[in-house]
């Protein structure tokens, strides 16, 4: 079966002012190539600058790379026509880092998980409501909290939320970004059982992007490891964490305590 996702040779760069008349080009992905599998818990790892968001926006087409391409089971999502990218924005969605900054906070969460069948006019009024209390099934939130506004709710059920808003319209692929790295540890484990109980009964696949190697280990079926905007180790994960290739992946392999779940 051929990868739901392909990225080719990838690069995106950014120009930095320096000084008044000084321009400095970064290379934030640096032709970068990998293969994401339908079904399968991918990840993306590296340190802060490493260019693993950017990835996740040139995935998302938020970004435009400076050279290469990005397949959807075939087709170039950088060639793709106004309905095409539709529903391609529909095939694939994303988890933030902080989904606070990305609700509307006088929506009531109702109003939030429904936002995406409305944008992609999926089913009638009564459909919708029910797909929002599926959603809010799924991810283990009572539905009491639908009228709820999100300041009225903590970090992790915010973040349970941004999840429902995500699997309602029943996606291919969930682009995550950082999605537990500002919760408290204990929140951050629920949060990481919670995805790993949707890909094994949704099966969605999964794009998780970390910066924290110990917690990739623990989820991943096959991992890039990214430094500086380049792949450093890519595989299936445990041969990656037996065997790394590069001097930065042993490092950050021995940096690391174990983790539990």
């Amino acid at each position: 079966m051929p990868p739901v996702l392909e990225v080719k040779n990838l690069v995106k760069t950014f120009t930095l002012k320096r000084g008044l008349f000084k321009r400095k080009k970064l290379f934030a992905v640096n032709d970068v190539s990998f293969s994401v599998n339908e079904g399968e818990f991918f990840s993306i790892v590296g340190e802060s600058g490493s260019g693993k968001t950017t990835i996740a926006r040139l995935i998302l087409r938020l970004l435009r790379p400076d050279r290469g391409e990005i397949l959807f089971k075939g087709k170039d999502i950088f060639t793709m026509k106004r309905e095409e990218l539709k529903q391609y924005r529909k095939r694939v969605q994303i988890v933030f880092q902080n989904p606070f900054t990305s609700f509307n906070p006088l929506m009531k969460v109702k109003n939030i998980i429904m936002e995406p069948l409305e944008i992609h006019s999926i089913g009638t009024r009564k459909e919708r409501e029910e797909k929002v209390k599926q959603a809010m099934e799924l991810v283990n939130l009572p539905l009491s909290f639908l009228d709820r506004f999100p300041d009225q709710l903590s970090g992790g059920q915010r973040q349970r939320i941004g999840i429902a808003r995500s699997i309602v319209v029943n996606p291919d692929i969930i682009v995550a970004d950082e999605p537990v790295s500002s919760l408290d540890v204990s929140i951050q484990a629920q949060i990481v059982n919670l995805f790993l109980r949707l890909h094994k009964d949704l099966g969605i696949t999964f794009i998780f992007i970390a910066h924290d190697i110990n917690l990739v280990r623990h989820l991943s079926d096959r991992v890039v490891v990214m430094y500086k905007g380049r792949v450093v180790d890519y595989g299936e994960t445990g041969k990656v964490f037996e065997n790394p290739e590069s001097e930065f992946t042993m490092k950050l392999i021995k940096s690391l305590p174990p983790i539990e779940f």
